[in-house]
C-alpha cells in the first residue's frame, strides 16, 4: 500500500514542477540507484526500456523468448554450432520437439538448442573429463550481459559478438568458444497433480519454436520483433520459457513443459547428467544464491512435477523420501549450499501438496534434523546463526564435512529468502522496481557468505572424490533484479556472479586443468530489457529528468519509511 502511494506521490510531484535535466557533475552519488529510481517512479525513460514498448520504463516482467549466450571452457561448441545446428535439420529438431515445430527450420541457423548443452556436458564426461561445471546465471541474456560490462568499464566495450570487460567474457583459457541457443519450450502449459506426482493435461497445447525473422539470428540483433519474444503474436506464438522447463533441457536434453522438475510431457521421470554420474561415483554438488529448492537447482537433482512443491524437492536433494519418490529415495547430493532460510509460512499446500509442513516453506524443520549428522544422518549442517560471519559458518562446517568424511548442507538466506542483492556500485542497498524494495539490516550482510565462497567451498568439498564431480552453480538473482525491472540489481547481481566465475578458475588452475574439467557458462533464459542509450551507464550524460529531485523525495520518503519499519520490527530474529 506504501509503495503504491509513494508512487502516486512522487509522479504527482514530478508533474507539477516539471522535471529537467541537470550538470552530470553536480552530484557524485551512486547515479545508477537514483536513475532507477527515477525510471521506475516516472514510468518512462529515455535510456532503458523493460517491454516492447520504447519510451515505457516498464510493460512486462516476464521472461521472454531471446536467444541467450553460451560460453564454453575446457570444451568445444563446434558439434552443435554452425553447420551442425539441429534448427538446420529437420528430423533432428522433430526429435528434440517431439514434433514438427513450426516456422522453426532455418538453413542458416548459427545457433544451436539448450538441449545441446546437455549433450555438451555429458560427452565431455565420456570422453574423460573428470569435473563437469555448468554456471546458469538465471535470467541473464546478452543485452542484461553487455550493461554490465558498460557500467563496469564506463564504456561500451562491444555492441556484437562475445564481448568483453567481465571476467566470464575475457577469460580464454581451457579454449573458451561462444555461441548461442534457443531456449523454448515443449509447450507452454501442463495441468499437473502434485499429491499423486502426476501429469494430467495439457492446457496450452501451442507448441516451442523459434523463428530467427521474428526473433532474431543473433542475441543483439535489432530488428526483431518484441511482440514474437514476448509471445504475444497470435500468428505465431511461440511460448517462452520459465526456469524450470529450461533447466530440465540443460539437466536432461529433454524438452518439457514449463514448470516441470526433470518430468517428461507424459509423465516420465527424465534422468540427470548427475543421477548417471553419481552411479557411476562422482560427487554432486548445487549451489546457489536464491532458495534451494528453486527451478535450477532444483533440474540439477530432484523430480517433481511442479516447480513450487518446494518442500519435497528439498528431499530429493537431501536424499529423503518425498512425494516423487515415496519408497525409492534418490541418493541426494554430497554438497547443497543455497537460500531459503527465514522463509515461513503456514499453509502451502494448494501448491506444495498434502504433505506440506508448516514452518520454513523450502524445507521442513523435521527434514533438516534429519540429515544432520548429529542426529545420525549423513550431512554436516551449517544455517546462518545470529552473530555469526557467515563466511565463517560455512567455512567451519565444510572443513568438518571434508575431515569427517560426510557431505555438507549450508542454509543461509535474508529477506525472500535469498543472497542480500548485491547493486552494482558493490554495496547492498536496492531501491525501487516494480515489486517491493528489499532492506537489509547489518546482520544480513555478516551473516551471510557471498556466492563466490559458496562456490568455492563446494569444490573444495567435492574435489576429495578422485573419481570427480557434478557440479551446478547458479547466480540466481539476475533473475528476480530482472523481474523487478531493476537495472542496478541486474548490474550488481552479474557482477556477483561474476566473482563466481572468477572463483571457479581459480580453483581449477590451483587445483585441476582444463584437460580434466569442462564448464559451461550460460543463462536459461533472457528477459528483453533494451538498452536505449548506454551513454548513462557510462556516465557520459543524464537521463532527460532531473535526478537531484528525486533523490530527494528517495531520501526523505523511501529511506526514512523502511528505517521506521525497522525500528517498529526491532532486532526480532527470523524464526
Amino acid at each position: 500500500m506504501f509503495f503504491d502511494w509513494l508512487k502516486l506521490l512522487v509522479c504527482s510531484f514530478v508533474t507539477l514542477l516539471g522535471v529537467v535535466s541537470i550538470p552530470a557533475q553536480e552530484s557524485n552519488e551512486d547515479r545508477l540507484r537514483q536513475f532507477q529510481f527515477q525510471a521506475t517512479v516516472l514510468g518512462k525513460s529515455d535510456w532503458i526500456h523493460w517491454g516492447d514498448q520504447k519510451g515505457t520504463y516498464s510493460n512486462w516482467t516476464s521472461h521472454s523468448n531471446r536467444l541467450i549466450p553460451v560460453y564454453s571452457y575446457g570444451l568445444s561448441l563446434e558439434s552443435v554450432q554452425g553447420a551442425n545446428s539441429c534448427y538446420r535439420d529437420e528430423s533432428r529438431l522433430k526429435r528434440i520437439y517431439q514434433t514438427d515445430p513450426i516456422d522453426t527450420l532455418n538453413p542458416k541457423a548459427e545457433y544451436f538448442d539448450q538441449t545441446d548443452i546437455y549433450r555438451l556436458q555429458k560427452n565431455a564426461w565420456k570422453s574423460g573429463k573428470r569435473n563437469i561445471i555448468l554456471m546458469v546465471f538465471d535470467g541473464m541474456d546478452w543485452n542484461t550481459t553487455q550493461a554490465a560490462s558498460i557500467y563496469k568499464n564506463g564504456k561500451v566495450l562491444y555492441t556484437e559478438g562475445r564481448g568483453t570487460g567481465l571476467a566470464f567474457l575475457d577469460y580464454k583459457k581451457g579454449n573458451s568458444e561462444f555461441g548461442f541457443c534457443v531456449t523454448s519450450p515443449h509447450n507452454g502449459k501442463t495441468e499437473r497433480d502434485v499429491n499423486a506426482q502426476a501429469v494430467t493435461q495439457v492446457t496450452d497445447p501451442i507448441g516451442g519454436g523459434y523463428n530467427a525473422v521474428f526473433g532474431g539470428a543473433t542475441p543483439w540483433s535489432k530488428s526483431v520483433d518484441s511482440a514474437y519474444l514476448l509471445g504475444k503474436r497470435k500468428d505465431l506464438p511461440h511460448p517462452y520459457t520459465d526456469s524450470a522447463s529450461s533447466a530440465a533441457s540443460l539437466t536432461t536434453g529433454e524438452k518439457t513443459y514449463n514448470g516441470s522438475i526433470n518430468f517428461s510431457v507424459d509423465g516420465r521421470k527424465l534422468e540427470t547428467l548427475a543421477h548417471e554420474m553419481q552411479r557411476a561415483g562422482s560427487s554432486i554438488g548445487v549451489v546457489t544464491s536464491v532458495p534451494i529448492c528453486h527451478a535450477t537447482p532444483a533440474c540439477a537433482y530432484s523430480h517433481n512435477v511442479g516447480r513450487s512443491d518446494y518442500q519435497d524437492i528439498s528431499r530429493d536433494l537431501l536424499g529423503l523420501p518425498s512425494a516423487s519418490h515415496r519408497v525409492d529415495p534418490l541418493s541426494g547430493v554430497d554438497v547443497l549450499i543455497g537460500c531459503g532460510w527465514g522463509e515461513y509460512r503456514d499453509d502451502e499446500r494448494a501448491d506444495q501438496g498434502d504433505n506440506y509442513v508448516p514452518g520454513n516453506r523450502y524445507i521442513a524443520r523435521n527434514d533438516i534434523q534429519r540429515v544432520d549428522v548429529a542426529n545420525g544422518g549423513k550431512y554436516v549442517v551449517a544455517q546462518r546463526t545470529s552473530g555469526k560471519s557467515g563466511l565463517q559458518v560455512l567455512r567451519q562446517g565444510v572443513d568438518s564435512a571434508i575431515s569427517g568424511g560426510n557431505r555438507f548442507f549450508g542454509f543461509f538466506g535474508a529477506t525472500r529468502g535469498h543472497l542480500p542483492f548485491r547493486t552494482a556500485d558493490g554495496n547492498f542497498d536496492p531501491t525501487m522496481g516494480e515489486a517491493k524494495v528489499d532492506v537489509y539490516r547489518p546482520a544480513d550482510i555478516f551473516e551471510n557468505p557471498k556466492l563466490s565462497e559458496m562456490t568455492t567451498a563446494a569444490l573444495d568439498l567435492l574435489s576429495k572424490n578422485e573419481k570427480g564431480f557434478y557440479l551446478m552453480v547458479e547466480a540466481g538473482d539476475v533473475d528476480w533484479a530482472n523481474h523487478n525491472n531493476n537495472i542496478d540489481d541486474s548490474i550488481g547481481a552479474v557482477l556477483s556472479g561474476d566473482s563466481a566465475f572468477e572463483a571457479i578458475t581459480q580453483w581449477v588452475e590451483a587445483n585441476s586443468s582444463w584437460d580434466e574439467t569442462a564448464l559451461i557458462v550460460t543463462a536459461d533464459h533472457g528477459h528483453l530489457m533494451y538498452l536505449d542509450d548506454p551513454r548513462v551507464l557510462t556516465g557520459e550524460r543524464l537521463p532527460l529528468n532531473s535526478v537531484d529531485f528525486v533523490k530527494a523525495i528517495e531520501s526523505n520518503r523511501t529511506k526514512a519509511s523502511e528505517e521506521t519499519r525497522l525500528k517498529e520490527e526491532g532486532s526480532k530474529p527470523v524464526q
